[in-house]
């Protein structure tokens, strides 16, 4: 019974038709506080919904705060982990939310941070297999979002520290994990390569170009990931529902990026 719960709730979260995703975050107030673009949920999500997104992420404060009661459906995924950049240890992040408490708030999907290399990356390597197993009982899909953040790590970013990343995603038993991209197709495509799950990317840092982002989301997708988890580049941008309706078009459609940046630029 937990294996159709679980192969029903990715559904909500991943296109089925496509096997791909585009999720909007919204887990940052934790992190940095109420931010431009996530001050009145309701409209930020409706947003994101009319643009196509397969599923937001939120702490479980703001899940009733986000209900809309009516527009599109969207796929809700809660997070369970945060720290605050106000912390001494801001990359320590640890558990605020339990699986069993987000089935209670609705939820089709659960997320944990980790960040490896990180002085206290055991426990949140500990607080990983503990959530891991309670998903797996539970049937709940599990997004494990794993960068590398730490004083060993000179590079966030080079593939050798993002396809591990994506590899203790899938080892501990995660079902979507979310890296961060090395800023090349065939880079990226080694991540792919060393991860049978989906993998999807972050948005990373708010980006002044447009296009960068398109080009940033079409390399993922060539290199065989499975979509986005793009955050301030999509909320915080001045059209919203369109920047998403281009995203998607790259990574449900396999539009190319001209053909995305129309969509993004029609009135």
């Amino acid at each position: 019974m937990t294996i159709i719960g679980k192969q029903i709730r990715m559904e909500r979260i991943i296109n089925r038709n496509t096997g791909k995703t585009v999720i909007v975050p919204m887990d940052h107030g934790i992190s940095v506080g109420p931010i431009d673009g996530l001050i009145d949920m309701k409209t930020t999500i409706q947003n994101v919904s009319e643009g196509g997104a397969n599923a937001i992420v939120e702490h479980k404060g703001l899940v009733g705060e986000g209900h809309r009661k009516g527009g599109n459906d969207i796929g809700l995924i809660v997070h369970l982990s945060g720290s605050t950049s106000l912390s001494p240890f801001p990359h320590a992040k640890t558990l605020v939310c339990s699986v069993e408490e987000a089935i209670k708030l609705g939820a089709d999907a659960v997320s944990i941070h980790v960040n490896l290399g990180d002085g206290q990356e055991k426990e949140m390597l500990s607080d990983f297999g503990k959530v891991s197993y309670e998903a797996r009982q539970w049937g709940m899909p599990l997004l494990a979002m794993i960068y590398p953040r730490g004083e060993k790590i000179k590079d966030e970013y080079h593939v050798n520290v993002i396809k591990h990343a994506a590899r203790v995603g899938k080892e501990m038993g995660a079902d979507i994990v979310k890296v961060s991209y090395t800023g090349s197709a065939d880079s990226f495509h080694e991540v792919v390569a060393g991860c049978s799950i989906p993998i999807v990317i972050a948005g990373g840092e708010k980006m002044n170009s447009d296009k960068d982002i398109l080009e940033m989301v079409k390399g993922s997708i060539d290199a065989g990931g499975s979509g986005v988890s793009i955050g301030r580049n999509v909320f915080q941008h001045k059209k919203p529902n369109r920047m998403v309706k281009a995203i998607s078009a790259i990574v449900h459609e396999t539009s190319t990026v001209a053909e995305a940046l129309e969509i993004l630029n029609t009135d």
